[in-house]
């Protein structure tokens, strides 16, 4: 019975990291942001890894280093910013070639007026570049459209409408474009009409529960992490609302420009943490009330890092707390799914055919933590050489 429970556990924890590894090295979508000003004129941003446009790798590689130009994606990782921008400035031709946007399904004429390229920072996180870029628009224009090519990526869009004499603007709802089409007209006969709010609140709920499930790799293991010493609801809502409260916090602070620390700094400490987690499960018998401490401070990290997704997505400036709060409240029921499932599987599955605690622990928690600990060493290695 002890061999089959423990070749389970394995079995469940081998799927976890393989699932993290095969998804540790991903292109994020871009995202472009369309303003139409009532003068006539439009800009665009485009929020993209430039490295990822040069050699064509996109979101159909789960993992960066399947793509066949996987090497040379890596060497402009590594490059300074001015020799970045002088690479892209070879394929600015090709960029204006393959987007569109049309206004009444006629497509327009832009120019790029600007490239803000980072330092490179941990390679292991794709750079975000921003591409800027300008044209005139017919004032009598009713709709807006967006084309992205499939070989540049995933990419989400939105609109904003701009009437600078009355101070008023209307941002658009989000269109995912994950396919090879052009988007959704956007209408623009909306200027004095604001977002809903149930808009706001379905479209950062989304967005935080994504974050978390499938895509916080991170966040998923210090969550098992935290549920292993423990299975008893008491003691885990504990570590789950002193892990919630932190980084609310700092999610807020770091939003509103308080605090900013960069990814490579902000990396490889979260990694850090599911490995100080994981080893403590292993030492330590029992929950102490430190812990509950130790958990709280590892949330205000953590709280960063789920600022940077919020950074890269946009905030609306009128309903900052909803959007907050909204984007809060999907990580949370992420990880409430976390944990009812770690319980189905190992609290309820495997506890009900062991003997006691001290079973659960000699054949699920200790080779489980070993397995997170290991796992978080080695990305704290990986972003730290990095």
């Amino acid at each position: 019975m002890f061999r089959q429970i423990h070749f389970y556990l394995l079995i469940f924890f081998l799927l976890i990291s393989i699932s993290f590894s095969s998804h540790a090295d991903v292109v994020k979508p871009a995202l472009v942001e369309i303003s139409v000003n009532t003068n006539g004129s439009f800009s665009i941003e485009v929020r993209a890894s430039i490295e990822a446009l040069l050699t064509g790798i996109n979101s159909r590689y789960k993992n960066t280093k399947d793509a066949p130009n996987a090497q040379a994606y890596d060497e402009l990782r590594a490059l300074p910013k001015e020799q970045l921008l002088a690479s892209f400035q070879k394929f600015e031709n090709q960029f204006y070639q393959q987007i569109k946007l049309s206004f009444d399904q006629q497509p327009t004429a832009f120019k790029i007026t600007a490239v803000k390229i980072p330092e490179p920072g941990y390679v292991k996180v794709p750079r975000i570049s921003v591409i800027s870029l300008t044209g005139e628009a017919p004032i009598t224009a009713k709709s807006l459209s967006w084309y992205y090519p499939m070989s540049f990526g995933d990419n989400a869009v939105r609109v904003r409408q701009i009437d600078e004499t009355n101070e008023k603007w209307h941002w658009s709802a989000w269109q995912w474009l994950r396919e090879d089409k052009t988007s959704q007209p956007f209408s623009l006969t909306e200027v004095f009409t604001q977002q809903s709010l149930s808009e706001i609140i379905s479209t950062y709920l989304v967005s935080g529960f994504e974050h978390i499930l499938p895509k916080g790799l991170d966040h998923i293991l210090f969550i098992l992490g935290i549920f292993l010493l423990s299975i008893h609801l008491r003691p885990l809502l504990w570590q789950v609302t002193m892990f919630t409260i932190a980084h609310t916090i700092t999610l807020g602070l770091s939003m509103n420009g308080v605090i900013n620390l960069p990814a490579n700094i902000v990396e490889p400490l979260i990694a850090l943490s599911i490995a100080f987690i994981a080893i403590e499960n292993i030492l330590s018998p029992k929950l102490h009330k430190s812990r509950l401490f130790i958990v709280f401070g590892f949330g205000l990290l953590h709280g960063l890092g789920f600022a940077s997704v919020l950074t890269d997505f946009g905030m609306p400036e009128n309903d900052f707390a909803t959007a907050l709060i909204s984007f809060n409240i999907g990580v949370e029921i992420a990880q409430l799914a976390i944990i009812l499932i770690a319980y189905l599987f190992l609290g309820y599955g495997l506890r009900r055919h062991l003997a006691d605690d001290q079973q659960y622990r000699k054949v699920v928690v200790i080779p489980g933590s070993l397995i997170i600990a290991l796992i978080g060493l080695y990305w704290t290695y990986d972003r730290i050489i990095f």
